[in-house]
């Protein structure tokens, strides 16, 4: 059966209760790399926000867009409290992708 691509809405962190970035990708677990080896020149990079603290799921990338916008928009209280409500250690939840860099290929 065929399966469609999974796009994730994600939020990084450069550490607990630090600046925040929310991003929408159709390979988290390869753009969450990128980041974290700061090979994306961008915000994320200047700022040290490298660590994957929250991220949802859907088959539908508009659906994911219009949830990006939707959590941009949010006041930073609210984004702390969603974090703190699926990741209350704000454990860096990609970590567990990396035992090497050829998992993410």
């Amino acid at each position: 059966m065929f399966q469609g691509k999974t796009y994730s809405v994600y939020i990084l962190a450069s550490h607990r209760n630090g600046t925040l970035y929310i991003g929408v990708t159709n390979n988290l677990i390869k753009r969450a790399w990128e980041h974290k080896n700061k090979l994306v020149k961008s915000f994320t990079e200047k700022y040290n926000v490298d660590k994957l603290v929250y991220y949802e799921t859907t088959n539908n990338i508009n659906a994911a867009l219009l949830r990006e916008k939707q959590l941009k928009k949010w006041n930073r209280q609210w984004k702390l409290e969603l974090i703190e409500k699926e990741n209350p250690d704000w454990i860096d939840l990609s970590t567990e992708y990396y035992k090497n860099k050829s998992e993410i290929e």
